[in-house]
């Protein structure tokens, strides 16, 4: 039986997009149960895997210090797939090599040494892999566009949503519940998630709240304050920090409007998220975002406040007034789908493995 070694570590942080990737092809792996291939998983949350997974998959403590060269794993395996496309994190052996392609973006800007030392190293995992997948056909795009992949299996395999219970508990009550009806989104505090344009929007839309959730535990949390501050918004802004599972899925539910304006996204989880409520989404027209939301959701074409809230008054009226729309964009957040994701890489995996 060939052993796949999944080099998973960024799956302890649930809270971000690679955590998510991670946890959710990993139990689309489970539920698929090739009965050919036994996996390896690499984390440090294993004691909860195994309670989620059971004696399905061997289990390997991740350790910081295995980035450094001279201490990474000594074990060498039929297969090894990087899906968090970390460039300090590599097998010690040579071997057939799989790797994720999530974004780019890091590669972008202004040029200086760290750029130009992250490009290098992500160059020589790329030419190391036998097999490169990119999470939505802009990834690629954006990939081939500044490196080198060529004599390469390329494949185009998207992320699955990983709402599928969307149930509430009847009497669940949010933490923080608006007076007003409200806007939602969700992410980390960084400066691409554009969080703050929001804020400025909201000056035009004196009937709305807005909720931003996630982790901000970050710098960029004092400019979202500054400007909430400088427009007197602080009654109609609402930060939580990190909220629970069904704490999103109240507010994916409940809320006027999922709004997510991120500048550069390589997929854009949360607006399929959204889409699977039947929520109007109105996010930003770049990147991977047109390609996933498709004709459902509504686009921001620049950040304009007024104009900001302009688009999207009609965004959500355009949404709710046509059922079919709605019931359409719920059929299609379904149609992302982790097993498909999880059988799709199978194929990948025999693929590198029958060479």
């Amino acid at each position: 039986m060939k052993q796949i070694f999944l080099e998973s570590h960024n799956i302890k942080n649930q809270f971000s997009g690679l955590g998510q990737f991670n946890y959710h092809l990993i139990k689309g792996l489970y539920e698929c149960a090739a009965d050919d291939l036994k996996f390896v998983v690499h984390s440090n949350i294993n004691g909860k895997l195994k309670n989620d997974f059971g004696d399905y998959f061997k289990y390997l403590h991740y350790y910081s210090f295995t980035r450094y060269k001279a201490l990474r794993l000594p074990f060498k395996y039929d297969l090894w797939h990087s899906l968090n496309q970390n460039t300090k994190i590599e097998p010690r052996f040579n071997m057939p090599y799989v790797m994720t392609v999530h974004d780019v973006h890091f590669a972008e800007g202004p040029d200086n040494d760290d750029k130009n030392k992250r490009i290098k190293r992500f160059q020589e995992k790329l030419n190391r892999a036998d097999a490169l997948v990119y999470i939505s056909k802009f990834a690629q795009t954006a990939t081939e566009s500044i490196f080198d992949t060529s004599n390469h299996e390329e494949y185009v395999i998207y992320n699955g949503n990983p709402m599928i219970d969307t149930s509430i508990p009847v009497n669940f009550e949010p933490n923080l519940n608006p007076n007003k009806p409200y806007l939602f989104t969700i992410g980390e505090f960084t400066e691409r998630k554009n969080f703050h344009s929001l804020i400025e929007m909201l000056q035009f839309l004196p009937d709305f709240e807005l909720i931003i959730a996630g982790n901000s535990n970050r710098p960029y949390l004092e400019k979202i304050k500054q400007i909430t501050t400088a427009h007197k918004l602080e009654n109609r802004v609402h930060i939580p920090g990190k909220i629970s599972e069904t704490e999103k899925k109240y507010h994916l539910k409940n809320c006027a409007a999922f709004v997510f304006p991120s500048l550069k996204e390589g997929f854009g989880i949360p607006i399929i998220e959204a889409l699977r409520y039947g929520t109007p989404v109105i996010t930003s027209n770049n990147t991977s975002l047109p390609e996933v939301g498709d004709k459902y959701a509504t686009y921001w074409e620049h950040y304009a406040p007024q104009y900001m809230a302009k688009k999207l008054l009609e965004g959500i009226s355009r949404f709710n007034e046509d059922e079919q729309l709605k019931q359409d964009a719920i059929t299609h957040a379904k149609s992302f789908n982790w097993n498909n994701t999880a059988k799709a890489y199978l194929k990948v995996y025999r693929s590198v493995l029958n060479k």
